[in-house]
Parts: structure tokens; sequence; C-alpha cells
């Protein structure tokens, strides 16, 4: 395969998708592969990372899954050390995994913080410790982060701690790449807005009436400048477009993916569950 991406090596994590459909790093990491990317794919479930390597595959491209909790430090270090070893080099690394919890201040445990902090934020920390001296050594690199408009805009929900954990994802970006701008290492923000994957549309299918859930999905389409929620492909797309060198000028900023909605004077609210 040729491609944006031919002959690079990029890490994906949170490649597999929680349920039928595509998420958005198992659309990342297949659209990676379609352009020429070898593709070490992370994600904690094992049958999840072999259906992303088997479609890969399917259609031509090279992956490499491999299992592991990106919260985990001796974890990271592993699958960093065997991408290494298995394609030389590592041009891009594509933080993906994150978790939401519907809770306010009050509402929200320490426990809950601390596991909402470690999956969002403290996994980007450890990727990008382990990822970086790779990239610094051999030239340069791309590190490309999910983040959310929820990291700068409250969206109608009591998302504490995830609305801190996004906007933690903010800061911690510019400062990669600030810091690292001098190694040939960029790295940006991606952040998308109401996207239809399985982790968001499947905890409202499997508790709501069908009726009430297409009710749903349409009332939460209206909101949206563009008139539908987006998908993981129009993430994975964003996320090509910066890990690409067509974005080679573009370093510690934010790709906002949400089909205008954070554009609007207010943030509507979104539709009763």
């Amino acid at each position: 395969m040729s491609g944006r991406l031919n002959k690079k090596v990029a890490i994906v994590t949170g490649a597999g998708s929680i349920g039928p459909g595509w998420g958005n790093g198992k659309a990342v990491a297949a659209l990676f592969a379609r352009q020429g990317a070898k593709v070490f794919a992370v994600d904690r479930s094992e049958e999840a990372l072999a259906e992303t390597a088997s479609i890969i595959a399917d259609e031509g491209g090279e992956c490499t899954a491999h299992v592991a909790d990106v919260s985990v430090a001796d974890e990271v270090e592993a699958l960093v050390a065997r991408c290494v070893e298995t394609y030389g080099r590592v041009d891009i690394l594509h933080n993906n995994v994150g978790i939401v919890d519907d809770k306010n201040v009050l509402e929200t445990t320490e426990e809950t913080w601390d596991k909402v902090m470690s999956v969002n934020l403290k996994s980007m920390f450890l990727t990008c410790k382990h990822t970086i001296p790779v990239m610094k050594k051999q030239g340069g690199g791309v590190i490309v982060n999910v983040g959310s408009i929820s990291g700068i805009r409250w969206n109608g929900v009591p998302w504490i701690a995830y609305y801190t954990s996004k906007a933690g994802v903010l800061g911690f970006t510019r400062a990669i790449a600030l810091d690292h701008a001098k190694d040939g290492i960029r790295c940006n923000a991606l952040l998308p807005g109401s996207i239809n994957t399985p982790l968001m549309l499947e905890p409202k299918r499997q508790t709501m009436p069908k009726p009430e859930f297409d009710k749903w999905v349409a009332a939460r389409d209206t909101k949206i400048p563009i008139g539908r929620a987006g998908t993981a492909w129009d993430v994975a797309y964003g996320a090509l477009f910066l890990a690409s060198d067509d974005s080679e000028y573009v370093t510690g900023t934010q790709l906002v993916v949400d089909g205008g909605l954070i554009a609007q004077m207010k943030m509507p609210q979104r539709p009763a569950a």
C-alpha cells in the first residue's frame, strides 16, 4: 500500500472497539494502514484487537496487535519496546484511549476521579514518556492526542472528571509540542464533538426502547449545525491530517471535529436520556 503515511510506523492506542461498528481508534488504525502505515495496534481487549488486525490484513495492510493497559507504566514501556523491535522505529503516536463518568463534583468518588485521570491523561503521559526518546533518536515524529470539545466547553451534563481530564490533554499537548519542537517532534490535539461510536451509542441503545433511542439520536442531530452527529471516519480523517506531512507546520494546537457545534454562541442542552 502507498499513501500519505507510506512506510511510516504508527502506534494507535484504543485500536479496538467496545461494540459492533467503528470506534475512533479502530477507524484510525484502518485508515492509517490504508494510507501505507505499518500499524502497531494497542488495546486492552484481545478480541477487539483481533478484529481490527483482521480488517487491516484483509485489505492488504500491515498490523501488529498488542494487548496492554496504557495506564500501567510497565505495560507501556513493553509495548513501545515491542514496536521498535518489530518495526525499528515509531513515526506516529496516536493516543486514543478515554472513558467517561457522568457525575458532578459532589457525586464523584476519589476512586472514580483517579481512574478517569489515569485512563484519559496518565496514559498519554506514559506513552509519550516512552515514545519520545525513540523519536528523538530517529530525528523526529508526530504525536496526536485525542481530547474532546468537552475540554473547552461545558456540554450540558455533569462530567466533572471527564471535563478536567480533557482540559488537561490540551495543556499536556502544548507542553509536549514546545518542549520537543527542536527535536523534530510535532504534537497536536484532536477534539471530537458528538460522534456516533459504540462507546457513545451502545449504552443508550441497550437501555432505551428503540423508538425512544431513535428519538434521542434525531434530537441530538438537530443540535449540530451540519445536521448530523459525526462518525469515527470523520475523526480518523482529522487524525490523518495531523499525522501526515500535510500538517508539517502545525504543532501545539488543536483541531476541532464537531460539525460546527461549538462555533455556536451557546452550547445546546443535550436531549434528555
